[in-house]
């Protein structure tokens, strides 16, 4: 199971062609090229229009299994839907800005747009082999300045509507290059990929759009998507994190022990359990913090945040990793009881999350109890189960609902209840407040780098942050800047660019030098493409009105957050600006699964073992320490040498046979396992038609260019089970291209279909003959493009395959006249016999009584019980 080599195009011989897949294809894509044939045509009237769509790729410059699998699952549907008479569109582009062409700026010397360009060249040359009905006339690249002046014109809509601000944030900041690093630039020990630097955690000031305006609609919304997988709506839910709770304030105490004028405010879900608190948290970053510290834990307090500044924030609430903390030296009065309660700062607690505190209720909360376990704090517990005395804590808190203890004149009240009460009490007494908080935190679109979108935004001393004016766009990157990856923002540095007037007063003012989030131009690409060439506006509400929300949408489920949150974020905010109609961007979703190759990997050492260097595949070693390999399928990567080049596989095979594998091998929505056993399986199939259908051709078949209408004629027997056969493949082919899309079934319905046909064509009627053939190529055409193609044409079709009707099954075709009835004695079969479809239970049990098989395993004694299972089987029990 090794990957595939090159070699030069498989073929098989027939009487008077070959099957040459690369010359083949190679010819059809050429004149699918000349005659446009993949351009999107203007809807007829009535003609429902169709948005199939890929979640477009980063131009990394080669193509892996994983894209292959995504463009030819689009690519079936978009196929399929033109030939069911809709009007597609089915285009293609470039998301190109992006961390990686800076990278190979900065290592290699190389201008990004140079490296892009050439990545996008290379990449559309690896797409077009894989035959895919892409409407090229609608390319575009996100780093070019035609697209990314819209991307700068949305941004100032975003803006004008208040959804756009600036804030302090926190980033990770390299001490040695100067610089901010992305999350991926910090490696696992906290040090910066390029310098080695123990990476610091910084405040800069930095842009955020308010999708938490949208967090109610954002998460209502997903009940409205019920063509998208229920888990990618549960993940976007979560993320979004709606949870219903109450603020309370804390009172902090003075020195003399009675309240000061400060307070500290937390959100809690859990009301109910306000008399359980035994402390209170604050994040490490919280200002309250410095204001409050005493002086005797000023020291250990100052090295504590100094390590928490070392953390990223999955690494401080990991589940698994001990909650740390330390006191501060200040106390709170809980209010409502009135007892003090210590404060500290825990890594567990986040300064953006909430309010950036939390009382600790450790009898009541699994992460406050383990935090209290580890630094011995007390618990108290205020909620049990009804009629239960005594209760134990095990190990664990008690966080499930129970009536309320030692909490009052609240004591006896239902958790929930108790909610509502306190909730109001607090209110009455002006220290608590209902509350809706969100884990979904305002997007922060700043990134200091280079290659992106610049922020078109101008820094007046007067004026302040000066919208560029729309006329004045795009904002275009500045060529010749040293990309060293040193220093502060790349973009600051070329003075010529940086300074500019103001547009409202004239005076010097200088440009805004940080660029955006790469997800801001993928989250309204699919906007574009319905009206790529307007040069007045992004788009026209006619133009997106008439093709969005996008139908089908094809993708990764590791986009199912981000990218897909902050494209549905989009779309509400441009529809609320007027801007379109719709306020959900995708119909239904698709996520594909992960192409997996064969891996070998030292279980000793983690080491993978490249597939040349293993001598015996039954009995893998590695040859460094001669210990046993294990042999597992993982996602696709060179570091493990399980990386099949699709351009291998189609240079052996050709792109139909690496179709046909990639839909077959697996349900598209479960990951795939590669292997070049069924890439050959699938190429001797295709085989197999080629001599099928050459067998037509020498028949004299011509196909028609129209839909196939079976005419009035006497038919035979083998005439009826191969109309049955072709009409039961057209009916479960349609309803495995619809809905729930099952590529693998489909193709088995083939299979079934060219088994039922082989070595039948001659025996068959004319009538029939063209009716088989014609269908059997239409079904094949979306799956194996070139090669339906190219039968069709030999069938004497005059006009492209992929412009024919699809197939549509007659149900008189399915009627049986007889069916084959199974005879068994005492449960065993014994044979069987031809009996009338509509025969009833009393005529089956008297034909099998009267068969020869019962003759012979009866032996004249009539059967002492006879079960009939109408349609299937008689059992005669003697």
């Amino acid at each position: 199971m090794s990957p595939v080599p090159p070699s030069t195009s498989a073929s098989t011989s027939s009487s008077d062609h070959r099957y040459d897949p690369l010359t083949l294809e190679d010819r059809w894509q050429q004149r699918w090229k000349d005659c446009q044939q993949d351009r999107t045509a203007e809807p007829q009237p009535g003609q429902r229009p169709f948005y199939a769509l890929s979640m477009f790729p980063y131009p990394s410059g080669s193509l892996h299994m994983g894209h292959v699998r995504n463009y030819v699952i689009t690519d079936v549907i978009a196929r399929t839907q033109r030939m069911r008479g809709d009007a597609v569109l089915h285009p293609m582009g470039w998301d190109a800005f992006g961390l990686p062409a800076e990278n190979a700026a900065i290592e290699r010397g190389v201008d990004p747009a140079v490296w892009t360009d050439r990545n996008i060249a290379q990449m559309r040359t690896q797409l077009d082999r894989l035959g895919l009905s892409i409407d090229w006339d609608r390319e575009f690249a996100t780093c070019h300045d035609d697209y990314y002046r819209w991307t700068q014109w949305l941004f100032l809509e975003l803006h004008a509507g208040g959804l756009a601000y600036q804030k302090e944030a926190i980033v990770n900041w390299d001490p040695v290059d100067q610089t901010v690093l992305a999350n991926e630039q910090v490696d696992a020990d906290g040090k910066s990929w390029r310098s080695g630097a123990l990476v610091e955690k910084r405040n800069l000031r930095q842009w955020f759009l308010r999708i938490t305006d949208y967090a109610d609609a954002l998460l209502d919304d997903l009940d409205l998507l019920q063509g998208w997988p229920e888990r990618v709506r549960t993940m976007q839910a979560n993320w979004i994190g709606r949870s219903k709770g109450a603020e309370i304030d804390f009172q902090v105490c003075a020195a003399d022990g009675s309240s000061s004028d400060q307070h500290i405010t937390v959100f809690t879900t859990r009301p109910d359990t306000l008399f359980g608190a035994s402390y209170v948290v604050l994040a490490p970053e919280h200002p309250l913090v410095d204001q409050l510290v005493s002086t005797t834990e000023a020291t250990a307090v100052a090295a504590f945040r100094d390590l928490m500044s070392t953390l990223s924030q999955e690494e401080r609430t990991a589940d698994d990793q001990p909650k740390r903390g330390i006191p501060i030296g200040a106390e709170v009065i809980n209010p409502v009881n009135g007892k003090t309660i210590p404060v500290w700062i825990a890594d567990y607690v986040l300064a953006d999350y909430g309010t950036g505190a939390v009382m600790g209720v450790p009898a009541h909360d699994q992460r406050d109890f383990l935090f209290a376990r580890r630094h011995e704090l007390p618990l108290h517990r205020v909620v049990q189960i009804p009629g239960v005395e005594s209760q134990t804590l095990d190990g664990e808190a008690w966080t499930e609902p129970g009536v309320l203890v030692n909490s009052g004149r609240f004591d006896g009240l239902a958790s929930e209840d108790a909610k509502t009460a306190i909730t109001l009490h607090g209110e009455s007494e002006g220290w608590a407040r209902t509350k809706v908080q969100y884990r979904l935190r305002d997007w922060l679109i700043s990134r200091q780098r280079y290659w992106g979108c610049p922020i078109p935004i101008i820094h007046c001393d007067s004026c302040g942050a000066v919208p560029v004016p729309k006329e004045q766009l795009p904002v275009e990157l500045p060529h010749g800047i040293d990309l060293s990856g040193k220093g502060g923002s790349p973009l600051a540095q070329l003075s010529s660019w940086l300074t500019v007037e103001c547009p409202c007063c004239g005076q010097p003012a200088r440009r805004e030098t940080d660029t955006m989030d790469t997800f801001m131009c993928s989250s309204w690409y699919f906007l574009r493409f319905a009206d790529p060439h307007n040069e007045e506006r992004p788009f026209s509400a006619t133009n997106v009105n008439h093709w969005l929300p996008v139908n089908q949408y094809v993708g990764g489920i590791e986009h199912a957050i981000l990218h897909l949150l902050y494209a549905r974020f989009f779309t509400k905010a441009l529809h609320d600006r007027g801007l379109l109609g719709t306020r959900e961007p995708f119909e239904r979703l698709l996520t594909q699964g992960m192409v997996q190759g064969v891996t070998y990997r030292n279980p000793r050492t983690g080491r993978y073992v490249a597939p040349a260097d293993v001598a015996d595949e039954q009995d893998p070693r590695d040859p460094e320490d001669g210990g046993a390999l294990e042999v597992l399928f993982e996602k696709m990567s060179k570091s493990k040498y399980n990386g099949v080049d699709p351009a291998a596989v189609i240079d052996r095979y050709g792109a139909d046979t690496a179709r046909m594998f990639i839909l077959f091998k697996a349900p598209p929505e479960k990951d795939l396992e590669w292997d070049d056993a069924d890439v050959e399986g699938q190429f001797r199939f295709l085989q197999r038609l080629w001599r099928l259908v050459d067998t037509g051709v020498n028949l004299n078949v011509q196909v028609q260019d129209s839909c196939c209408n079976f005419p009035d004629a006497p038919m035979t027997d083998l005439d009826r089970e191969i109309r049955r056969a072709l009409h039961t493949a057209i009916t479960a082919v349609d309803e495995d291209l619809s809905g729930d899309y099952q590529f693998n079934t489909a193709i088995s319905e083939l299979m079934k279909l060219s088994n039922a046909l082989s070595g039948q064509l001659e025996a068959i009627s004319p009538e029939v003959r063209v009716e088989a053939l014609s269908g059997l190529v239409r079904l094949l055409a979306p799956f194996a493009p070139h090669l339906a193609e190219e039968f069709w044409s030999r069938l004497g079709g005059a006009i492209s395959v992929h412009q024919q009707p699809w197939p549509v099954h007659d149900p008189s075709a399915l009627v049986q006249e007889s069916i084959e009835l199974v005879i068994q004695v005492k449960g065993k079969v014994r044979g069987s016999l031809r009996v009338p479809a509509d025969a009833d239970q009393a005529m089956l049990e008297q034909l099998a009584l009267n068969s020869d098989v019962a003759a012979k395993w009866l032996e004249g004694q009539p059967p002492r019980r006879v079960i009939v299972v109408p349609g299937k089987l008689v059992n005669l029990v003697p």
